[in-house]
């Protein structure tokens, strides 16, 4: 990289992963990193899909790169939507770009991508995983996760409602009252809290289960029931506030008490997913069986094997009359909002970390100690060297 630039600058890239509708800083918040004395790169087209033009960057004074290898060239910062880990294939590409004067900010799914963390350590990157956020206050505003997660709860009723073939709200017509669909949703997470509002806008009568005691008032704060079952609070939630994976005999209880709910539903939306593990599988085959042909479920855990156990994912199974959709990457199908929302975390994480125009690393704060995966060739977060398994020094991956 040139040593003539005196600002910092970020690094906006086209996304490569298929299907990945995305960009990582949208054209309304460029300004905002000018103020802070950050200067922006922008890949030419990396806007496009999302509904952003070349124009509508220079025109909030970003800069327009020619090409992959000039962002990189240009930037100490780059920003991406799907890094090395969550771009397994196709972002390998990108080490041949990277070096140590580098810093990458994106989602990495690092929980499960040992050898992609390790690549990006070796390169002597310092990378951030937007995965990793801390669920505390502070750092709310840079909470990636839920920011999709609200746009795949929104989009799953969405999903539901132009598959099943009743309407949603119950209508007083000259031809009859019809009555209103019935939705279940499973995991009243921010997925889960904005699908119920989404189908109580659309009409549905609502029902919502969640392994966490503590969501009963927010479920029925949004006009929906809350189906119980007695669980600790202690064994169900971590200090994240995360549901936690329970045993196989919570969840063969859990599936007794569903079935009845499952069987009366027109609808069924799951969002069960534990960070870095396997769904549970919450909906099985017998209880899809006893749902009513045209019935539609809905699995948002379905990239990491599904709440269903007939789900397959990016495909809709029709099982003995009920269709089970298995949507990846749903956030991307909204790109617009998606992009936009994504930005503004990015934006609040990266003042967050710039002082005075440069990189701050206070590794005593949580915000950044969390987030912070690779530096100075190791892995250096304590909750990714304790899944992998490796110490300080680490084995050198082979590329």
């Amino acid at each position: 990289m040139s040593d003539e630039k005196k600002q910092l600058v970020v690094g906006v890239t086209k996304e490569t992963f298929p299907g990945e509708n995305r960009v990582s800083i949208v054209p309304d918040n460029i300004p905002q990193y000018l103020k802070a004395g950050m200067k922006v790169v922008v890949e030419a087209g990396a806007g496009y899909l999302a509904g952003f033009t070349d124009d509508n960057y220079r025109e909030k004074g970003a800069e327009i790169a020619p090409d992959r290898k000039t962002v990189f060239d240009k930037s100490e910062i780059i920003t991406q939507v799907r890094g090395l880990g969550a771009n397994p294939d196709k972002g390998r590409s990108d080490l041949d770009l990277l070096n140590s004067s580098h810093t990458v900010i994106s989602l990495f799914e690092p929980l499960t991508a040992k050898n992609e963390v390790k690549f990006m350590a070796d390169k002597g990157v310092k990378s951030f995983a937007m995965e990793l956020m801390p669920r505390i206050t502070r750092a709310q505003s840079m909470d990636t996760l839920s920011s999709m997660a609200t746009i795949a709860g929104y989009k799953a009723v969405l999903m539901a409602a132009e598959m099943l073939p009743k309407m949603f709200p119950m209508m007083m017509t000259a031809a009859g009252t019809i009555s209103p669909a019935h939705v279940f949703v499973v995991g009243a997470g921010v997925a889960g809290l904005q699908a119920i509002a989404s189908a109580k806008r659309l009409g549905a009568i609502v029902k919502a289960y969640d392994v966490r005691p503590a969501v009963k008032e927010q479920v029925e704060s949004l006009g929906a029931a809350f189906v119980e079952m007695e669980v600790d609070a202690k064994d169900s939630e971590d200090k994240g506030g995360y549901a936690k994976e329970m045993n196989e005999e919570f969840y063969r209880k859990q599936r007794e008490l569903m079935t009845t709910v499952v069987a009366e539903s027109d609808v069924v939306i799951t969002t069960a997913a534990i960070p870095g593990k396997k769904s549970p599988v919450l909906i099985t085959e017998d209880m899809v069986n006893r749902m009513r042909p045209g019935s539609v479920i809905v699995d948002l855990a379905a990239e990491r094997g599904g709440n269903c156990e007939l789900t397959k994912l990016d495909e809709t199974v029709l099982h003995k009359g009920v269709s089970i959709i298995g949507p990846g990457n749903i956030s991307a199908s909204v790109p617009f909002h998606a992009s936009q929302m994504y930005s503004k975390n990015l934006l609040t994480f990266l003042k967050h970390l710039v002082k005075d125009g440069q990189l701050n690393l206070d590794l005593n704060d949580e915000i950044i100690s969390d987030t912070l995966m690779t530096r100075d060739g190791q892995v250096v977060n304590k909750r990714l060297i304790e899944i992998f398994g490796i110490g300080k020094n680490q084995e050198r991956s082979e590329q």
